[in-house]
């Protein structure tokens, strides 16, 4: 449904966005994290035809977005990080508004506002000025004229911010609904929201893709490394200037909310190292294991100079 070729876009000396190369089935729920400024949004921007490419191509529906604009907009229901809204107005006259600007039909636009108004919960609220609705029912607001057009794809940059956790499983929701039918790009900084609802992750960085791949697949990017997780009757400075030293160690951390609790990289497999050496010294151990890289860990390693264990 979407194809990103050599996707490039410079500002002057800055490149944004970096030769990104990566495409999106039909039915597909895509997560697109980075951290803030890495190119999310700019990419974004390009696949809508917002934003004109430096080089490079996307193809939506097999058409090019330079080439056939109106074609690819036309199929494309997108909701900035800040919704469109014209808060003087109210629901249904901006829905009828963004129908006229989309270019609807006359016949279909009655049918369509009801459908979305339905689709996104907002029958209540149809009737009343946008300025005076909750930042949920606002965001409920821009998801609907991302809709109002019936589109096959769907792109949501930022979809849950500043949402309470009850509007933000709300959202959440309603976007995996949505993905029945139409294929999603949902572009986040916010690793749970990914985490919830999507099936592929693209980890973006310094506008290069640094990662891409099925959830449970990323921890292949972190080049083999073991995780341990530790529990001691007592950790001191010491104890941990200590596991720091033994052969294949390559991070050590202590949990921040229990402070008898280690975590530990290593390059290869070194559990019985640790716990004899451990033992040798009177260190007392109350629980040993295997920790899965989470992927809050990859995104970590990848994006920034931080270790996964904290």
């Amino acid at each position: 449904m979407i194809e990103i070729k050599k996707l490039t876009k410079d500002y002057g000396k800055f490149r944004a966005v970096n030769e990104v190369d990566f495409s999106v089935r039909k039915g597909e729920i895509l997560g697109f994290l980075g951290p803030n400024g890495a190119g999310k949004t700019t990419t974004m921007r390009l696949i809508t035809g917002f934003l004109k490419p430096t080089s490079g191509k996307v193809i939506v529906s097999g058409y090019d977005v330079q080439e056939n604009p109106l074609q690819v907009k036309s199929k494309i229901g997108y909701l900035p990080e800040n919704p469109p809204l014209y808060p003087e107005m109210n629901v249904v006259s901006y829905l009828k508004f963004i129908a006229d600007i989309k270019g609807l039909e006359k016949s279909k636009i009655k049918h369509n506002i009801a459908n979305v108004l339905d689709l996104c919960s907002l029958t209540s609220v149809s009737k009343r000025v946008i300025a005076n609705l909750s930042k949920g029912f606002k965001q409920r607001v821009g998801m609907a004229q991302a809709l109002i057009n019936d589109p096959k794809v769907l792109i949501l940059d930022e979809p849950t911010s500043g949402l309470d956790p009850k509007q933000i499983i709300e959202i959440r929701n309603l976007i995996k609904s949505l993905a029945e039918d139409r294929t999603v790009i949902l572009s986040s900084h916010i690793l749970p929201e990914v985490q919830m609802t999507c099936e592929r992750v693209i980890i973006i960085n310094n506008g290069r893709i640094v990662a891409e791949d099925k959830q449970d697949n990323l921890s292949r990017y972190l080049n083999g490394l073991d995780a341990y997780q530790v529990l001691m009757k007592k950790i001191s400075k010491a104890v941990v200037l200590f596991i720091k030293g033994i052969d294949g160690v390559v991070n050590v951390g202590v949990d921040k909310s229990n402070t008898k609790l280690l975590y530990i990289e290593a390059n290869k497999d070194i559990r019985s190292d640790i716990i004899k050496q451990l033992v040798s010294k009177n260190h007392e151990v109350l629980e040993f294991k295997t920790r899965d890289f989470s992927l809050e860990d990859v995104f970590l390693k990848l994006t920034t100079e931080e270790a996964v264990v904290r």
